[in-house]
């Protein structure tokens, strides 16, 4: 998901005030040690487990909390902040983050706790990372949801086109700051660049109905995003052309090879996991069942949660 930190922490902040609060992401958890790192793992509710994955990339697991409904069905809800994110262990070398590294930290994950078939939900960014686990380690998994994600390189340079599409032609004051640090040398990881960025409302991209992702005021949770792992991951202009790991990966030619049934989730009114992309997963993956939410931008699980948790419910069953 292309995020800048100010944008992605808005959204944690957002996304939390909807989760159920019974069991604490901060307290309420334990580490787990995967490749020689220590991953800090909530888990609520008991039953089938299904992960989830958060997206960013960088972004801890708190914004995924507005999931934790599903745990009522009967799922055992499995949370983590991967590495280098939320209270996990961070890395000393930036270089040490990877898609790869968090493929395999999952697969990790489902050893040290244990567990035989698993099921995935991946969100944004987090859906790379399921869908890189799902075709390497296909025996492993149940069932594979992926929500408002992408599917290639070329998806998430369509996301950064249409971003900045959008935000020269409705926030042309803030384009026109932005132009002038980018004609004196700036890229996307540098901290002016991103404070510039952080001036669009976090609803205007991501949301159908902004109303619901307005901060109540929570605690902050612990690195809740990782600019350092973000960029490292999109490239140091990650935020106009996509490079590095995510500049490079395409799963489209081996999504229809996928057997355990898969859900694909996308919003409408998602202006970064775009529709018109979005859509393509159709033919990439003819097997899946593909749901456009009407009244959704990035986050369906927020803006039409029961409709998407019956239906989340209904294909785990499946």
């Amino acid at each position: 998901m292309r995020k800048t930190g100010l944008f992605f922490v808005a959204l944690l902040i957002g996304l939390s005030c909807f989760a159920q609060q019974k069991v604490d992401s901060e307290t309420d958890g334990k580490y787990v040690t995967v490749n020689g790192a220590r991953l800090w793992v909530v888990t609520v509710g008991q039953g089938d487990p299904v992960f989830f994955i958060a997206g960013g990339p960088g972004g801890a697991h708190p914004g995924l909390r507005s999931f934790d409904p599903l745990a009522a069905s009967g799922h055992q809800l499995i949370y983590f902040d991967g590495f280098g994110r939320g209270k996990s262990d961070t890395a000393k070398v930036v270089s040490a983050y990877s898609l790869e590294r968090d493929i395999e930290d999952l697969e990790g994950l489902r050893k040290a706790l244990k567990l035989q078939k698993i099921s995935i939900l991946g969100h944004s960014y987090g859906g790379l990372v399921a869908q890189g686990y799902a075709i390497r380690y296909p025996g492993q998994v149940s069932h594979l949801i992926l929500a408002n994600t992408f599917h290639s390189y070329v998806m998430w340079q369509e996301n950064d086109d249409n971003s900045n599409r959008e935000i020269k032609t409705n926030y042309p004051e803030v384009w026109d700051e932005l132009m002038k640090l980018r004609e004196k040398g700036a890229v996307s990881s540098d901290a002016d660049h991103q404070a510039v960025y952080g001036k669009v409302p976090y609803g205007f991209l991501y949301a159908y109905n902004p109303d619901k992702f307005v901060s109540r005021g929570k605690k902050p949770y612990p690195n809740s995003f990782n600019s350092k792992l973000y960029y490292q991951l999109v490239g140091r202009d990650g935020d106009f052309y996509v490079g590095s790991d995510i500049g490079a990966f395409d799963f489209r030619k081996q999504l229809k090879d996928l057997k355990m049934p898969v859900l694909i989730i996308g919003g409408r009114f998602d202006r970064v996991a775009t529709p018109w992309m979005m859509v393509k997963y159709k033919e990439y993956c003819p097997q899946a069942q593909f749901v456009l939410f009407e009244q959704s931008g990035h986050n369906p699980q927020v803006e039409e949660p029961e409709k998407e948790f019956a239906l989340i419910n209904d294909f785990l069953k499946k």
